[in-house]
């Protein structure tokens, strides 16, 4: 089985794939798709659809996992925020794939077993799980994969 992890963002959606063979990970891909800050928020929600539907289509895979929003400080950022995470729920289900949906601290209590793990930690145990995936990949693609492992383990298959 072949699972993509989305981390939802604006600016820089992290992705990351994994395959699932039994109870073996293997580390795919993964990347960031950057949309510019600049124009109508209309215009880059429907250029990160775009960019997200293209790498859906590159990998090809059999479900999607997304992190949900955590609710900042900034109403604002928040709404724009969750306008982008409907876009990265949206485009796989339009696909066809199945998309599960986890809390950062259910991530973190998956990858690391503690639900308030700090993301280098996170990061380390992702490695572990995962010991092919480069040495520097940014940090949203790193957490996008955490998420696709999470969604592994709590699928069980």
């Amino acid at each position: 089985m072949r699972i993509i992890g989305l981390d939802p963002g604006l600016r820089h959606t992290g992705w990351g794939v994994i395959d699932k063979q039994g109870s073996h990970l293997s580390f795919v891909a993964a990347g960031v798709i950057s949309v510019p800050t600049d124009g109508p928020l209309s215009e880059r929600l429907a250029r990160l659809h775009t960019l997200l539907s293209a790498v859906i289509d590159q990998y090809q895979p059999n479900e999607a996992a997304v992190e949900e929003t955590f609710v900042n400080m900034n109403p604002a950022s928040t709404l724009k925020l969750g306008q982008a995470r409907g876009v990265v729920l949206m485009t796989p289900a339009e696909k066809g794939l199945p998309v599960g949906e986890y809390t950062p601290n259910q991530i973190k209590k998956m990858i690391v077993g503690v639900g308030h793990a700090e993301k280098p930690q996170v990061d380390m145990m992702m490695r572990r799980l995962l010991p092919t995936v480069p040495e520097k990949i940014p940090a949203d693609a790193s957490d996008a994969l955490a998420i696709a492992i999470c969604h592994s383990f709590l699928q069980g298959r």
